[in-house]
């Protein structure tokens, strides 16, 4: 039953009360009164319902962002015994920005960014040390992380503040339907910003080490080496092969250059490698499972690409075979402190590369095993 309706049956009740007809016509002005203030003016109320939904959301964000900066300060204090108060270097650290190299002309691009990238980490680091001066090398890659989370959180909430004012001082209802729809996403990444920050600060295991750990307990007990760059490796003996376990060094939050180390174990071995098994954390699929393990080929590392470029030019020079198990997991899971399903998929994912060894190589052979991932709060 449509409202026309109704109002229709409302009128014809009022008729039989006393007076019922005044009242009957003062109802239907009132009807028709509102009926044309939504055709002329229904998109506008529209606008100010979802300006002030986003609003909220952003109250909420710089509530979040203040608290992550407060959380950041207060363990710079407590772990680098700064002899000044950080808290200006720590503002002027969150306006920090990375301009990615040209790509007009793509030749050589990947070499490019990977120096800017270097250089960035080296800024970071040198930044780190002078806010706090008492660190050692563990702490200081874990305030780095804690600083870029703080960092992520400050530029969320000025994006979504700039939509947001750009929408209120422009009236454009498609400037702020946009924001307001990518919203629920926005405050999911930064929530998980959030805890990812407090994981840092206290050096807490994250989602995102899953590939780390399976690693790290791939090689317990054995000999390790440093490789190229912020990375170890071990000699494994696995089911009659010979497996080179690479990950990044911990326990502070490092993920290293994986590209660097799976490179110069092939050279080290004139490429003679039977297969690279790569493990890491994935993002999940609404609907699936936490720690669900899933199999396929390529190489699987994150980040901005230089690593995956290396390894994958490492593996066609070669001919090397490369497969991928991958640790399933939400973007919230991902950089907060490391869910139990996430530990115990690590055990899973180490069956699933025996399986892998045993049907795709034969005694004998070397390969490559590789836990990608950051590996803060996860030891040799």
């Amino acid at each position: 039953m449509d409202t026309l309706t109704v109002i229709n049956i409302l009128q014809s009740e009022i008729l039989q009360w006393p007076g019922g007809d005044a009242f009957s016509q003062i109802l239907s002005i009132l009807f028709y009164a509102i009926f044309i203030v939504f055709i002329f003016y229904g998109q506008r109320i529209q606008m100010y319902v979802m300006l002030r939904e986003v609003e909220g959301s952003l109250h909420k964000l710089k509530y979040i962002k203040d608290e992550g900066r407060k959380t950041t300060i207060e363990t710079i204090k407590e772990i680098g015994k700064p002899q000044t108060d950080p808290t200006t270097r720590v503002d002027r650290f969150l306006e920090y920005f990375t301009l990615l190299p040209q790509s007009l002309d793509p030749a050589g691009v990947v070499w490019k960014l990977e120096h800017i990238l270097d250089i960035r980490d080296a800024r970071f680091k040198d930044e780190v040390k002078l806010m706090a001066p008492a660190t050692d090398e563990t702490q200081t890659n874990n305030l780095e992380n804690t600083l870029e989370a703080a960092m992520a959180l400050n530029y969320i909430y000025k994006i979504i503040r700039h939509f947001y004012l750009l929408g209120k001082k422009t009236l454009s209802l498609y400037i702020i339907m946009q924001i307001q729809m990518i919203l629920p996403l926005v405050m999911r990444e930064a929530e998980a910003y959030a805890s990812a920050l407090k994981a840092f600060a206290y050096g807490q295991p994250i989602g995102d080490g899953a590939g780390a750990l399976v690693g790290a307990k791939l090689m317990y007990g054995h000999e390790k080496r440093k490789v190229p760059k912020d990375c170890v490796v071990s000699t494994v003996p696995i089911e009659g092969r010979t497996a080179y376990v690479v990950k990044a060094e911990g326990p502070g939050g490092n993920v290293g250059k994986t590209g660097d180390a799976i490179k110069t174990i092939i050279e080290e071995n004139e490429g003679k490698i039977a297969m690279i098994i790569m493990i890491d954390a994935a993002m999940k699929l609404e609907g699936e499972e936490v720690g669900e393990l899933a199999e396929g080929v390529g190489a699987a590392v994150g980040g901005p690409g230089v690593d995956q470029f290396k390894i994958e030019e490492s593996i066609l020079k070669y001919r090397i075979p490369i497969n991928a198990v991958i640790i399933k997991e939400d973007i919230g899971d991902a950089v907060s402190p490391m869910r139990k399903e996430i530990f115990d998929a690590a055990d899973m994912a180490i069956e699933r590369i025996k399986q892998v060894v045993l049907e795709k190589t034969k005694e004998g052979d070397k390969l490559i095993i590789a836990g990608i991932g950051n590996t803060i709060g996860i030891g040799q």
